[in-house]
């Protein structure tokens, strides 16, 4: 461990858990890089994700905005690609798009949204786009008609979570520099989506833990109430 981590490791109780505006004032103070860092947000549900009516998967715009600058590319034709473009979309195109994406394992964007047309066109892409988790998805409002309000959502922080294969949620919520108030209404955001989707067979604690830390610091427990 960094001589960095240790000491920002020291101003934190690890016999503790810590409400929401401590914990926001601890994870920027322990931010400590040279660089602006991003702030992860980790929960540990208790469900069984691998039981289709037990998956935890939605969106949710932050109020405060992601702080990155989100490269969008849309996958659309005629109107729709028009619509794109004045909609501020990064990168539109359709087969040419598609083929780039197969021939050359192109991947210069952080959101591809595309229209229902399309599916067919792109789903070739699925094994290049699905683990790096930019296939576009009904769910997350990234296959879609309104494809203004889709690239306007993802400009101004619309983010997704989903449970990986350990029953486990892990969402950026801003960056250091944010400082902990607006980073506190980003993280009371997403907790209260994900409690939201708490699935109806789901049995027991929901919340099992919940942690939130910068890039290179210490993680920080958070005691967040379901309620």
């Amino acid at each position: 461990m960094s001589k960095r981590y240790i000491e920002s490791a020291k101003l934190i109780d690890k016999s503790k858990s810590y409400d929401a505006t401590e914990a926001m004032k601890l994870v920027v103070d322990t931010a400590k890089a040279k660089f602006d860092e991003s702030i992860e947000l980790h929960v540990r549900l208790g469900v069984d994700g691998r039981n289709a009516d037990q998956q935890v998967r939605g969106v949710v715009v932050l109020p405060e905005g992601t702080g990155k600058n989100v490269k969008v590319l849309v996958i659309a034709k005629g109107d729709k690609a028009d619509e794109a473009k004045a909609a501020g979309a990064d990168i539109v195109g359709d087969d040419d798009i598609v083929k780039k994406i197969m021939t050359e394992n192109w991947l210069d964007f952080d959101v591809c949204i595309t229209t229902p047309d399309m599916m067919g066109t792109i789903g070739r892409c699925a094994r290049i786009l699905g683990p790096k988790g930019l296939m576009p998805n009904p769910k997350s409002g990234t296959v879609t008609t309104d494809v203004t309000k889709a690239i306007k959502d993802v400009k101004a922080g619309k983010v997704e979570y989903r449970l990986d294969k350990n029953n486990n949620v892990h969402v950026i919520i801003g960056k250091a520099s944010f400082g902990a108030e607006r980073l506190e209404t980003n993280l009371r955001a997403v907790m209260g989506a994900i409690i939201k989707a708490k699935p109806s067979s789901a049995k027991g604690t929901y919340l099992k833990s919940v942690y939130v830390a910068s890039t290179m610091g210490p993680s920080i427990k958070l005691g967040y109430s379901e309620n």
